[in-house]
């Protein structure tokens, strides 16, 4: 029984490899994007299968290609849609590519495509909510709640608007001579 969707009936074998070990390789594959992409899964032997693979590039060794597509969604969605897109030329008699196209079914049917997508735009608006507190903290003079409330009591006209913020006072390039 196998660990995945494939079976070695599904494939034809080449003269280096099973039938098995395209089935292996394409459940393998479904297996680590499961798994949420775990390095230890990333073994050598799957990473030069998969370099091999959909007109990957070997990125130099495993932890470049780890490194290049798994760190984080983006990178992740990229590598989603670059397989899910490749055309898968080749004879199986001599290519991976029945697997590639197989592989290729089971990113749509499982719309990892658009969960990618969305987990992508949640990591990017994670990281730009960041850089905005950052900022914030940075430019923005703190209030404190009770002296605000002070003020209000003390100038005896709530009506009247508050004063503008100060603008920040642009600082231009001075531009010398060493000579």
């Amino acid at each position: 029984m196998p660990k995945g969707p494939f079976n070695a009936s599904q494939f034809v074998a080449t003269e280096w490899n099973s039938a098995a070990d395209k089935a292996a390789f394409g459940n393998t594959y479904l297996h680590f994007i499961e798994s949420g992409w775990k390095q230890s899964l990333f073994t050598k032997g799957f990473y030069q299968r998969l370099s091999n693979c959909f007109s990957h590039i070997a990125h130099f060794d495993v932890h470049g290609f780890y490194q290049t597509w798994f760190t984080c969604d983006q990178d992740r969605l990229e590598f989603l849609r670059w397989d899910s897109r490749h055309p898968c030329h080749g004879d199986p008699k001599f290519t991976f590519s029945d697997v590639e196209r197989a592989i290729q079914q089971q990113i749509r049917s499982r719309n990892y495509v658009a969960l990618y997508e969305l987990k992508a735009a949640g990591e990017l608006r994670s990281r730009e909510m960041a850089v905005l507190v950052r900022l914030e903290s940075k430019y923005r003079s703190t209030v404190v709640p009770g002296a605000v409330a002070d003020t209000a009591r003390n100038a005896g006209d709530d009506e009247r608007p508050a004063p503008p913020a100060s603008a920040p006072v642009a600082i231009e390039p001075v531009q010398i001579s060493l000579f």
